[in-house]
């Protein structure tokens, strides 16, 4: 593969027989919203966050849910290397280049001064930090898929979303849950048919927008909301693919989960999406100012 960042890594979490929406960009595959729309304006806190792990670039999405913190999955902050830089920018390339910035360092990450690097955006860094009981998905009972980016200076321009209350989803249970839309926002990577050769729909890195998708409920846990997030389902319009890890899904206006783990290469079945209106996330969030 090359070393393009739209190129992209499907983690398989062998136990659970799940895949992550981690994208990265110098080897294998990813994830983002399949089916769905352009979300334009429709959610500016909701942004791309660009980091390093192990030498390779990889993208996720993230939420702004204070001026100075962003809300995201622990798969997408844990073993960073330097800083994770974000943009709220809904379109950030229709074709290539990305005009993303790259680390003068790879093997350290990105610092401070490569937000400079692209005059075309405004570019945010800060320091990623995840669950202390995010188990990497060898717990079913306990996942914690969940991190944040705390920033080095305040996000200005954009209104941070609000986090649910203490269980709001379980008003959502069967047989409700079935019935039930969720709206699922990222900047991964569209899956569909290609324009020319093979028609089997594959991801296709380009273009790199932010999406939204309404996917229904289909089976809820104490730890994980499970939604229908193939595009054919005519109850919904889509759901999460490569990329859109650590991104929302709101109910009622209001953060419910982060994109967690999808089942298939696809991204044509079910999508894991981390609770975060459970007592064990909130608690940890509220030690970084993040109150429901």
């Amino acid at each position: 593969m090359g070393h393009d960042v739209f190129n992209s890594l499907r983690r398989v979490a062998a136990a659970a027989a799940l895949t992550l929406g981690l994208v990265a960009a110098s080897t294998g595959q990813a994830v983002a919203i399949t089916g769905g729309t352009p979300d334009g304006n429709g959610h500016p806190s909701v942004g791309m966050i660009m980091f390093y792990e192990g030498g390779g670039r990889y993208r996720c999405t993230a939420t702004l849910v204070t001026p100075t913190v962003l809300l995201t999955a622990a798969h997408c902050t844990m073993g960073t290397a330097g800083k994770t830089l974000v943009t709220f920018d809904s379109v950030i390339a229709e074709a290539p280049p990305s005009g993303i910035p790259a680390a003068a360092d790879p093997a350290a990450g990105y610092v401070s001064s490569d937000v400079t690097k692209d005059p075309t955006r405004t570019w945010y860094a800060g320091q990623s930090a995840y669950h202390p009981q995010y188990s990497d998905f060898t717990d079913m009972d306990n996942w914690n898929d969940v991190g944040v980016v705390v920033l080095d200076t305040p996000v200005t321009g954009v209104t941070p979303s609000k986090i649910a209350p203490l269980n709001y989803l379980d008003r959502f249970a069967q047989p409700k849950l079935n019935s039930t839309l969720f709206t699922i926002v990222g900047y991964g990577t569209e899956v569909r048919k290609p324009d020319a050769g093979p028609q089997k729909p594959a991801p296709m890195s380009y273009p790199l927008i932010r999406r939204v998708a309404d996917a229904p409920g289909q089976k809820l846990t104490p730890q994980i909301l499970q939604v229908n997030g193939n595009p054919n389902d005519i109850r919904g319009t889509g759901g999460s693919c490569f990329g859109d890890s650590g991104g929302p899904t709101f109910k009622d206006g209001m953060i419910v989960t982060v994109t967690s783990y999808g089942y298939t290469q696809n991204c044509r079945y079910l999508d894991g999406l981390q609770r975060v209106d459970i007592k064990g996330v909130q608690s940890w969030l509220m030690g970084y100012g993040v109150m429901p």
